[in-house]
């Protein structure tokens, strides 16, 4: 490689997840084991948001991995108000966002209203018989910043309790594959058991047959055209990537997918707020789940910036968030720089 390429991205785009801002003293995580900072993670998503402004190269878009409003916010009366307040600092960036949903949106709106909403980033159809995105109220799509580039925004509640009418199909269904494993009366309390069952919880969902189809034609297509992809999330899919009590419902059959096809490169997640990693002996596919800013301090940050190259993207970690060389399948392991 020459030193041009070497040194210049084809380019760079921010990452973030999990800020879950509400305007509260800080607090507990469910089990109350771990500090959560609802009031700071608005000052900390502004820090991210100054230095994506003042890098000298600018990213060419925003992730934002879900969870970007807390759920107490609900109770309050003040999830408009607080969406508000994160998307105008969002807004302040150069760049678009591209939203994921997790938990903490259906905590606070239905999925009718985030289809209508300013989260609902998905391109529109233009004519087109997709236009990127999947069928119905599948909050899935996928984009290209660069030739050769395609990102998959996937909806890892689809098949959900949450943001579904009890009364509904869909609810009746998710709540029958849920009371398979979890019989609590509370089902945001795991199963009293150990190992992968645990991810059987409220706070967690699936996908459907519907959108795993849709995500299977979108990769054979990158494949005929051999392009590398980056799939995001709020849920992780890989057992190493995460503690087990977060991962989706259906992971490996939404694994068995990405491993049947050679374009796929990252997997990106948030939800579980240490952050974790793992690359598929496999497939060579980088499972990158990030830290979450709701329950890092006032004096620290969360974010990424990855600058993206032929052959490997590099993510500039800030605070918690380590410094990471992802090198494509295909090409020697990956190896962490300044790690933290």
């Amino acid at each position: 490689m020459d030193d041009c390429s070497e040194q210049t991205p084809l380019f760079t785009f921010g990452v973030i997840a999990d800020i879950q801002y509400a305007d509260l003293d800080d607090g507990y995580n469910y089990s109350r084991t771990r500090r959560r900072y609802y009031r700071s993670s608005l000052q900390l998503l502004r820090n991210a948001q100054e230095s994506w402004s003042e890098s000298a190269v600018r990213p060419k878009f925003i992730l934002q991995l879900g969870d970007v409003i807390d759920g107490f916010n609900k109770g309050r009366g003040a999830s408009d108000r607080a969406l508000d307040a994160v998307l105008g600092e969002l807004s302040r960036g150069p760049v678009e966002v591209h939203h994921v949903w997790g938990n903490h949106e259906f905590y606070n709106f239905s999925r009718s209203a985030l289809l209508r909403s300013e989260l609902n980033s998905a391109p529109s159809t233009d004519g087109s018989p997709s236009g990127g995105r999947a069928a119905g109220d599948i909050y899935a799509y996928h984009f290209s910043p660069c030739p050769g580039f395609t990102f998959v925004v996937l909806d890892a509640y689809d098949v959900s309790l949450l943001g579904r009418e009890e009364s509904s199909v869909e609810y009746q269904e998710a709540l029958s594959t849920i009371r398979q494993y979890n019989n609590n009366e509370d089902l945001n309390c795991p199963p009293d058991t150990v190992g992968v069952l645990r991810r059987f919880t409220m706070f967690n969902g699936g996908f459907s047959k519907d959108q795993l189809d849709w995500l299977d034609s979108v990769l054979s297509s990158a494949d005929e055209k051999q392009e590398k992809v980056t799939i995001v999330s709020h849920l992780p899919v890989h057992p190493y990537s995460t503690g087990l009590i977060c991962l989706a419902w259906n992971y490996d059959e939404l694994l068995a997918i990405i491993r049947s096809h050679s374009s796929v490169v990252c997997f990106m997640a948030g939800h579980d707020h240490d952050g974790g990693y793992h690359q598929d002996i496999n497939t060579g596919v980088h499972h990158l789940t990030l830290e979450g800013v709701i329950e890092t301090p006032p004096d620290d940050n969360a974010f990424g910036t990855v600058s993206v190259y032929e052959n490997r993207m590099v993510l500039k970690g800030n605070g918690r968030i380590r410094d990471r060389v992802l090198l494509f399948p295909g090409h020697q392991s990956d190896a962490d720089h300044g790690a933290k």
